[in-house]
């Protein structure tokens, strides 16, 4: 499978690269375009301040740019958080996307959004104060109306960006778990 990994508000840390080399361990191609350009994060705070300050705009500019030359391919796009709604935002404009793995994180659905079947799996801790249960609920009915075909994994107890282990919110059992489940998602698309 090609695999186009968008990493989160932190920026392209070593998580991100951990993650892409299990992805190619397991016989998958993957690309981690850097949406912002060399600088990482040691706060949450510090990556939302610089995310808004580049703009949503240009930061999805950028994740085109990085994946248009493979989408011809048949992409499985994939993020973690921030990375997640670059992933979900770029799968439900690519008629040829293979499927989309979300990690952490959802975006806004627009209300035209159509896709055929698209096979999604979501990743996230349970509760995590950016995906709520009832925003999460919403974008599931909103997914499903596009054509989606969702499941959803919640983790209870973990933290937000619980697959990162530099990271306070990391917890083993659930990343571990999270890779299982992905793993065979992927495999049988």
């Amino acid at each position: 499978m090609n695999i186009m990994l968008f990493h989160s508000t932190y920026g392209l840390r070593p998580a991100v690269r951990a993650a892409a080399d299990r992805l190619r361990a397991a016989g998958h191609q993957v690309w981690t375009p850097d949406l912002f350009e060399g600088r990482t994060f040691e706060t949450v705070e510090e990556g939302m301040e610089f995310r808004e300050s580049v703009g949503k705009d240009e930061l999805l500019k950028r994740a085109v740019l990085a994946a248009a030359p493979y989408s011809e391919r048949g992409l499985v796009y994939a993020g973690f958080s921030f990375g997640a709604s670059v992933a979900q935002t770029l799968a439900l404009g690519d008629d040829k996307a293979r499927g989309l793995l979300l990690l952490h994180g959802t975006s806004d659905i627009a209300a035209n959004a159509a896709v055929d079947e698209l096979p999604v799996q979501l990743h996230v801790a349970e509760p995590d104060q950016f995906e709520t249960d009832d925003w999460l609920s919403s974008w599931y009915l909103q997914m499903g109306r596009a054509g989606a075909d969702v499941e959803i994994y919640r983790y209870v107890g973990a933290g937000h960006l619980y697959t990162d282990p530099d990271l306070p919110d990391y917890d083993e059992e659930a990343a571990e778990a999270t890779w299982r489940v992905a793993l065979g998602f992927l495999d049988s698309l």
